[in-house]
């Protein structure tokens, strides 16, 4: 039997597949969203994936990094109705098998699937080759820098060093360090996580390393410490910069000779265990001040992941809303579908000191707010709406006027044409068609290049393409 999963637009891709397959054991599986695509091919095996580049919500060739990680033995095809060059291109670098225009030749599809047909088809899917998330809760985006993640996630789960994750408060570095654990050869052993700025200082070496019976006041049996109960699988040592110069020499001998000692023995108690740590701490400048052993840093830092605040991947907060929301559905038993656009854009303009954490906490209070299905912007705390002063515009980029070439200020100066198009002198209507004519016109002045038009505009390619739909408008009819 062979599986095919499709990313598509307006059900055209599905209704071929079934055509021409209908005389094989083919199932054709569909997703609606990027966020569903992932979700389904991280809980799913599949023989072929296709995505419909025409998606208002098909990432504009993002999936395909991401699924080479998850699945990088799966064949991904691209499709479009307006095929350019220059697309293809960035598809087959991308991961892409082939790239096709709509609609499919039949003998080409032919070809595909008696390919398909031969190749062997694995029992299960290989652990090695992907990213589980079952046993821990998934890490979700399609940015750049959490593509990065991924592919350091894959990479490091396949040795056994000690791996150092830096990053913000709230950005998901236990995320992380379960992802390494359950995706590592150590995956049957336990996972163990310890949280060292919330233990007392003079508890710390006990509760990580245990103590003998009579050792202190109360201690009336032995006890074992976190590093006997993680024996052959991983600790997660986070707030690793909170310990104490004592304990960072029990645990740089941890790493050096695999033993530890409980408190008040004289015994050596050899263990087996992956060290994973984290930190929002500044190591480096506690090492210059005394305050953190550089020989301990060294050890542990063999492989850093630093994990990117919210912030810098603001592209990520439709799809983590989205995982969110399904998570605060069931746990309060109501069916909110999805995020209203106003209420996005405000979550995207706002700068999350608090990172992922913080977004949850958001969700959560709009989830007690909100009496419709859907949320909206009012459902929101106010002190979001307080700091959001229009659409964000990345600190690197000078002010949109002046990033703006002189040729799209023209075309903007006469807006005639807006409104002799309506009659209308309502706000929700005129502010449609001023979007609209702009669009148009920045089609225009960049010969309906999608990439360039998205990046002079400072509009992401994924929401160009979703006004693109709206509005019904072609690019092809811009270009000269």
């Amino acid at each position: 039997m062979i599986h095919l999963l499709a990313l598509d637009l307006d059900g055209s891709i599905v209704d071929f597949l079934e055509r021409e397959s209908r005389n094989s054991e083919c199932v054709i599986h569909t997703a609606s969203s990027h966020y569903e695509l992932v979700v389904k091919c991280q809980e799913n095996r599949y023989d072929a994936i296709f995505i419909d580049l025409d998606h208002p919500r098909a990432g504009c060739l993002d999936e395909l990094d991401q699924l080479k990680v998850l699945t990088p033995s799966v064949k991904c095809y691209v499709l479009s109705s307006f095929p350019q060059w220059e697309q293809a291109v960035l598809a087959l670098k991308s991961g892409a098998e082939d790239y096709f225009a709509k609609p499919m030749q039949c003998d080409r599809f032919h070809t595909l699937f008696q390919q398909l047909q031969k190749r062997p088809v694995p029992a299960k899917r290989p652990e090695e080759s992907k990213l589980d998330f079952q046993k821990s809760k998934r890490i979700i985006g399609r940015s750049l820098a959490i593509h990065r993640v991924y592919d350091l996630i894959l990479r490091l789960a396949r040795v056994d060093t000690s791996v150092l994750i830096r990053g913000e408060s709230g950005t998901g570095k236990e995320l992380v360090a379960q992802a390494l654990h359950y995706n590592s050869a150590r995956r049957a052993g336990p996972f163990v996580a310890v949280n060292c700025g919330a233990i007392p200082e003079n508890l710390i070496e006990s509760e990580l390393f245990g103590y003998e019976k009579g050792t202190f006041t109360g201690a009336d049996r032995k006890k074992l410490g976190k590093f006997q109960f993680a024996h052959g699988g991983s600790i997660f040592l986070d707030e690793l910069g909170d310990i104490s110069p004592q304990t960072q020499v029990k645990l740089l001998r941890v790493l050096q000779e695999r033993k530890i000692t409980a408190v008040g023995s004289n015994q050596d108690t050899p263990i087996d265990v992956r060290i994973i740590s984290a930190t929002n701490k500044p190591l480096e400048k506690m090492m210059q001040e005394g305050k953190f052993r550089s020989d301990l840093y060294y050890r542990l830092n063999v492989m850093p992941i630093t994990l990117p605040p919210l912030r810098e991947r603001r592209e990520d907060i439709e799809d983590i809303s989205a995982f969110m929301i399904e998570k605060f559905n069931r746990l309060h038993d109501r069916k909110i579908k999805s995020i209203h656009r106003e209420a996005l854009d405000t979550l995207r303009a706002y700068d999350w000191p608090g990172n992922i954490r913080e977004l949850e906490n958001v969700i959560e209070h709009a989830f007690i707010i909100e009496g419709s299905d859907e949320i909206h912007a009012e459902s929101l705390p106010l002190h979001l709406k307080d700091q959001e002063s229009g659409p964000h515009v990345d600190r690197n980029h000078e002010d949109e006027t002046k990033a703006s070439p002189p040729s799209l200020r023209d075309e903007l100066r006469n807006f005639e044409a807006v409104m002799a198009e309506t009659n209308s002198l309502k706000y929700p209507e005129l502010k449609e068609q001023f979007e609209k004519e702009f669009i148009r016109r920045a089609l225009k002045t960049y010969n309906g290049r999608i990439n360039q038009t998205a990046e002079q505009t400072q509009m992401t390619k994924v929401t160009l393409l979703r006004k693109l739909e709206k509005y019904n408008i072609n690019p092809k009819e811009y270009q000269h």
